[in-house]
């Protein structure tokens, strides 16, 4: 603990947020507003417009026939609704499925959709087109995180970013559907899972405990503000190839990153490569105009047991989550919320409906709404804490969720409760990130991210599946995502409260962390394990000290 306890006093010189992390985290946020707009990119560049059946003799390659025009509304049956449908047509005095389609050309007249007749019984082509990309990004999340773990946040995050400025502008090019699949999910796996993560992770392990919630936070705000600007891309450009090659070539900001960016001092600590750490905290310092420290004192103390940190450290993986009881419930307990989060979000989504109007301006607003959720979880984090707030969130939306399913569609209670519900649920994930951060230990903190990112993008692609439900009865798939996500809520009062605490650094410290520790125990006043807090008569206790008060400690 000697080891942890150096680090902690090195880190607290450095200060929570000065000049050096200011520019650090714009650096990493970059890779959130990237990943955000690599995402939901298919809902431009694969939209499905309005569309009805081609009629021969009404339709030509001149010109197409009115929507409302006695011809079409003679040839094309309607819905219930009242609109035409967008499928059928009618000849011989009977109804057939028709081959060609003519689009709505209102709002875009380009995309893979309406080249590839992805419609009608070829629709699920179109939607398995997303599913392969969040199994990519269930991919990256999980193997690049241990990766991230082994090889360095830096690296990973370089590596992502050249990998998805590649695979986000050769995507534009594709002509042919199976091949558009490979290199889809190859897009996943680092556009949105590779240099998002470990940027998030390099954050969090370079900034004090005071300033985790806000640019842990901020993280999710620039993912919605890449959402934003796919609206706004897709406002402004028709053609799909050159709207992907746009998306794709925002990536271009993350190169820069291969010489400006520094290494987590933490993860080369863990490492055992004391040295480099304690010269990355030096040019910090510098950076930060604050006073030097003794490098030599530093690089001294972090050797003792460098061997024995340095193996651990190296072998250490997503497995060691699950191999002591302690981080093993946490680890469950932290994925199901991953999970429950994801489910919830996309359940009150699809309580929403099909909005009418423009497109662009639906999704853009659909990213703004989260800000207020953003701003409300930065205020409150800290002063409630983490474990009650995402429980009353997942809470709170889980039930949104549910009681959206009895009330009639469309009306203005239904909207109200469905847009509150999905506030909540963006402010629990905000959370999420926070929490896992600084619920595991260092040498295998961006597994753990990794695998819980990994559980949110496999309840997304299950959603299309429990839908299918709604055959039985509507009100199931709404009903189950609701579920869950208030199971969860309960489940995270039995997780531990990391306010204000330093995060654990060893295997050793993830297991004794918050032993004992539930919202229970809090309320009915019960002593809960203290060894990792307090160490009582162990000197070690100079680890837990929050990093704003070392120097005082020290």
């Amino acid at each position: 603990m000697d080891k942890d306890r150096a680090l902690e006093e090195m880190m607290g010189k450095l200060g929570d947020f000065g000049r050096y992390q200011c520019f650090q985290f714009i650096l990493h946020i970059l890779a959130a507003m990237t990943a955000g707009m690599h995402m939901l990119s298919l809902v431009t560049v694969a939209a499905v417009p309005d569309h009805r059946c081609w009629i021969d003799g009404v339709d030509t390659n001149e010109s197409i026939a009115a929507w409302n025009s006695s011809e079409i509304l003679a040839a094309v049956p309607k819905t219930s609704s009242g609109s035409l449908h967008n499928c059928l047509m009618y000849q011989d005095n009977d109804t057939i499925t028709c081959t060609k389609w003519v689009f709505d050309t209102t709002y875009r007249s380009s995309s893979h959709a309406i080249e590839w007749n992805l419609v009608c019984e070829q629709r699920w082509l179109g939607s398995f087109v997303q599913t392969v990309y969040m199994l990519g990004v269930f991919t990256g999340a999980v193997t690049l995180g241990t990766m991230a773990d082994k090889y360095g946040r830096k690296t990973i995050f370089c590596w992502s970013g050249v990998l998805q400025l590649i695979f986000g502008v050769a995507v534009a090019f594709i002509p042919e559907y199976w091949t558009f699949l490979v290199i889809r999910f190859l897009y996943g796996v680092f556009g949105s899972a590779g240099s998002y993560i470990t940027g998030f992770v390099l954050t969090m392990e370079l900034v004090g405990p005071s300033k985790r919630t806000s640019c842990g936070v901020a993280f999710q705000a620039a993912f919605a503000a890449g959402i934003m600007l796919v609206a706004g891309w897709g406002a402004l450009i028709d053609n799909r190839q050159i709207l992907q090659m746009i998306y794709g070539l925002h990536s271009l900001l993350l190169i820069p990153h291969i010489w400006i960016m520094d290494e987590s001092p933490r993860w080369l600590w863990a490492q055992g490569r004391v040295k480099e750490s304690v010269d990355i905290v030096e040019k910090a310092l510098k950076c930060n105009n604050s006073e030097n420290i003794d490098k030599a004192h530093f690089v001294s103390r972090g050797k003792v047991e460098s061997c024995k940190g340095s193996e651990a450290a190296t072998t250490a993986g997503t497995t060691d989550l699950f191999k002591t009881p302690n981080l093993r419930i946490k680890t469950l307990n932290v994925c199901f919320c991953w999970f429950a989060n994801s489910i919830a979000y996309y359940g009150l989504t699809l309580s929403t409906g099909k909005l009418e109007g423009n497109p662009y301006l639906i999704t853009a607003i659909m990213g703004f709404v989260e800000f207020p959720s953003y701003g409300a979880v930065i205020y409150f984090l800290d002063i409630w804490g983490r474990r009650p707030l995402i429980s009353s969130m997942m809470l709170v939306g889980g039930i949104a969720c549910v009681v959206a399913t009895f009330l009639p569609a469309g009306s203005i209670i239904s909207t109200a409760i469905v847009i509150a519900g999905k506030l909540f649920i963006a402010g629990s994930f905000a959370i999420i990130y926070n929490y896992s951060a600084e619920l595991f230990p260092t040498v295998v903190r961006n597994s753990a991210l990794g695998l819980g990112s990994m559980c949110a993008r496999f309840s997304g692609a299950l959603t299309p599946l429990i839908t299918l439900l709604d055959s039985f009865n509507p009100k199931i798939p709404a009903v189950t995502f609701g579920a869950l996500a208030v199971i969860s809520g309960f489940l995270c009062f039995f997780l531990p409260e990391t306010m204000n605490q330093p995060m654990p650094q060893s295997l050793t410290d993830g297991e004794e962390f918050g032993k004992g520790d539930t919202i229970f125990a809090s309320c009915f006043g019960k002593e809960k394990n203290r060894k990792y807090d307090d160490k009582a008569d162990d000197k070690a206790a100079e680890s837990m000290v929050p990093l704003e008060d070392v120097s005082k400690k020290v």
